[in-house]
């Protein structure tokens, strides 16, 4: 792969003189470089240069129509509100063909951005308010984003939050237990197939036209919101790969799924694993007050239920590559895609237990 970095940039419209490149941020599905530019003799600028992982993303070229055409359209509405572009939303740094990636000899597709300086991602919240605004710009990106004209994105990823589909992939796993697991997990198995119902209900009211297809975010964890250093609020939705048309319930239900719980997402002691009500509802005050005014009576009342459906979908996700033999989902212990499975389990019989309470806490803020 070319690590060349003067021939790379050089393919891009950066201001200023190359100096160097080093690898930046926790992502690790796309290869992520800061770059720094002599502008002035005493002024430097940084940029970001990433390299597009195809093999995850199979369509790369339509990852990146997404991204221009949703962040354009970003753009304007920003400015329109008498906002910063440059640090509300991701900016494009154009190729010098006037693309917006540059495709290198090997096939790998490049994008490069504006650096948004004094804000930060975060794996883990510093304080609770940490919550609301990342829940707050998750919906903000969804409100500027409530006109944009869906059927003009590429689908990239198929049926990606096709519940049904993926509750049909764990049976064809089941059935066919290709590496003799099945035995050995029959309460995780069991406790899937008593949801089976579940899976359908979003698919059901979009096929009745009861639910809108939305631009959707599809990867709402916290690390994908910047916060601003000085004020603490979240500023920039990030990593936007995954945007694509979905369902406005499911980025509310999976920033809740991977946020809710203060355990890490293959925690071994279910003890530690539990649905945080507080920090639900954060979340909930967080996305509403930046979202609410363009949901639909029928979003709003999926919203807590989207937080259990797409929870069940993950354990099923887990689960089937678990009966698979772990050939999706990269582990680094034997294992631990059934320990995935387990704590998505006890989340969803944790939310279960306290639902009604989910369900006035969004009623509140709505």
């Amino acid at each position: 792969m070319d690590r060349n970095f003067h021939n790379l940039v050089s393919n891009f419209t950066f201001e200023g003189e190359f100096i160097d490149a080093a690898p930046y941020g926790f992502g690790h599905i796309n290869d992520t470089y800061a770059l720094n530019y002599q502008i002035t003799p005493k002024t430097r600028r940084r940029y970001i240069l990433q390299r597009i992982n195809h093999n995850v993303f199979k369509n790369p070229v339509g990852v990146m129509h997404n991204l221009e055409r949703v962040t354009q359209h970003i753009q304007v509405k920003i400015k329109e509100l008498g906002g910063d572009p440059l640090r509300e939303t991701i900016t494009l740094i154009p190729a010098v063909d006037g693309s917006s990636y540059y495709q290198d000899p090997g096939g790998n597709c490049w994008r490069g951005e504006v650096f948004i300086e004094n804000a930060q991602t975060y794996q883990i919240p510093k304080d609770p308010a940490h919550y609301y605004n990342a829940a707050w710009a998750f919906g903000r990106f969804s409100s500027l984003l409530a006109d944009f004209p869906v059927n003009e994105l590429a689908i990239t990823i198929p049926d990606f939050h096709h519940t049904p589909k993926r509750f049909s992939q764990f049976i064809k796993a089941l059935e066919s237990d290709p590496v003799q697991r099945a035995q050995d997990v029959q309460p995780e198995i069991k406790f899937l197939l008593e949801r089976e119902a579940e899976t359908s209900m979003l698919v059901r009211l979009t096929e009745t036209g009861q639910l809108p297809i939305r631009v959707t975010h599809n990867d709402t964890k916290f690390e994908n919101v910047m916060i601003d250093d000085r004020t603490g609020q979240g500023i920039c939705v990030i990593d936007l790969d995954t945007v694509m048309p979905g369902w406005i319930d499911f980025d509310f239900g999976d920033a809740v799924r991977s946020g809710g719980n203060p355990a890490a997402e293959d925690e071994i002691d279910l003890e530690k694993v539990r649905f945080d009500l507080n920090i639900f509802d954060y979340l909930a005050h967080g996305f509403l007050d930046a979202a609410g005014e363009m949901l639909t009576p029928l979003e709003v009342q999926n919203l807590a239920f989207s937080a259990r459906l797409i929870t069940l979908e993950q354990a099923l996700r887990f689960l089937t590559d678990h009966l698979l033999g772990d050939v999706y989902y990269r582990i680094h212990r034997p294992g631990q895609n059934l320990d995935r499975c387990r704590t998505q389990i006890k989340l969803i019989q944790d939310m279960e237990s306290v639902f009604d309470r989910m369900e006035k806490i969004v009623n509140t803020y709505w």
